[in-house]
């Protein structure tokens, strides 16, 4: 009984720290002989404004579940972010199908200057200057796809240092 009640303070205290972001909730209708059957379906992105972020697409017949759901699969699909400061390392361009997105490192003080998914994606990261521009598909499942592909062509600082041999200052300078 203790164990249990332990078990669930722990998941409430993990699931504090992520932020939520619901990035599209989509309503299907399904024609049937008495009518049109509804279902939703949901794409969400959650992150620890830490440098891990992962997204979750989820379908159900209520909002509330399909949303739910796909929050439990962000959770599952965290990546990490390497970060410099508040903003990437460097300029990177993801790709998913035909919609690519250009992240591009910015200055402090510049803020997230991206568009509505790249935005939601960025700011669960943690990311706090960013320059972006979407180019090709305006798909937000796409665009978010297209994301993680760049987060996952980022080159983390010391793993760079240590396969050139130098210090992380000598790399960054």
């Amino acid at each position: 009984m203790e164990h249990e009640r332990r078990d669930r303070q722990d998941r409430q205290e993990r699931d504090r720290e992520y932020v939520e972001k619901l990035v599209r909730l989509n309503r299907i209708a399904k024609v049937v002989k008495g009518g049109r059957r509804f279902s939703f379906s949901a794409l969400t992105v959650v992150g620890d404004r830490k440098g891990r972020v992962g997204y979750g697409f989820g379908k159900a017949n209520y909002v509330a579940d399909a949303i739910r759901k796909s929050l439990e699969r962000a959770k599952r699909n965290l990546v990490a972010v390497p970060l410099k400061k508040t903003t990437i390392p460097h300029q990177v361009i993801g790709r998913f199908k035909s919609a690519r997105v250009l992240l591009k490192p910015a200055a402090p003080g510049t803020g997230i200057i991206a568009g509505g998914p790249v935005r939601a994606v960025m700011e669960a990261a943690g990311v706090r200057d960013l320059l972006s521009k979407s180019l090709g598909s305006e798909n937000s499942m796409n665009i978010v796809k297209a994301v993680f592909d760049g987060i996952s062509r980022l080159m983390d600082a010391r793993a760079m240092a240590n396969a050139r041999g130098k210090t992380l200052k000598e790399v960054w300078g």
